[in-house]
């Protein structure tokens, strides 16, 4: 029998690695996306206040 020290790690335990590997590019995607989105909200409004300005 295997000992349970010998068995690759849980798929959670794996998720928490790639995660953890991985959270510098995703926050950096989440701030980038944030940026882009108020951007465009800006924008939006701009052209929105422009129209009813006419």
């Amino acid at each position: 029998m295997s000992t349970p020290n010998s068995q690759s790690p849980g798929l959670p335990k794996r998720i928490w690695v790639w995660v953890r590997r991985r959270s510098q590019a995703m926050l950096s995607s989440a701030l980038r996306g944030a940026a882009y989105a108020a951007g465009a909200g800006v924008v939006g409004l701009m052209f929105w206040w422009i129209q009813h300005k006419l």
